[in-house]
């Protein structure tokens, strides 16, 4: 007896990876076991790097609100210190947008720490 094989199911399989392929450099795009490989890689640099993001905005915010914080005659560390003893609820990712958009908005809340 002949041997079956489901070659719909496994083109259908191929064809799915292929076209996820699509726009990648010379044999990436079309030769099954090499975009298979680089769409697997691909798929554990997203994971990575969706983590290295929150790392890098992280960095960035502390940034941003370091240098606003120097032109206020204040480091970043004491800062920060001030705002948590003031008791003040306030993520780095509001505290930088206020820095670098509402200066106005900052200082108020540094004149508040200084205070306080």
């Amino acid at each position: 007896m002949p041997r079956s094989v489901n070659h719909v199911a496994s083109r259908e399989r191929r064809k799915k990876i292929l076209k996820l392929t699509r726009g990648y450099f010379g044999a990436r795009k079309n030769v099954w076991t090499v975009a298979k490989n680089t769409w697997e890689k691909g798929l554990t640099y997203a994971y990575r790097d969706r983590k290295n993001k929150k790392r890098n905005f992280r960095a960035l915010w502390i940034q941003r609100i370091n240098a606003a914080a120097r032109m206020e005659d204040l480091s970043y560390s004491k800062l920060m210190g001030l705002i948590h003893k003031a008791g003040i609820e306030i993520n780095r990712k509001v505290l930088a947008d206020l820095a670098l958009n509402n200066p106005a908005a900052f200082k108020a809340v540094v004149e508040k720490v200084k205070n306080a």
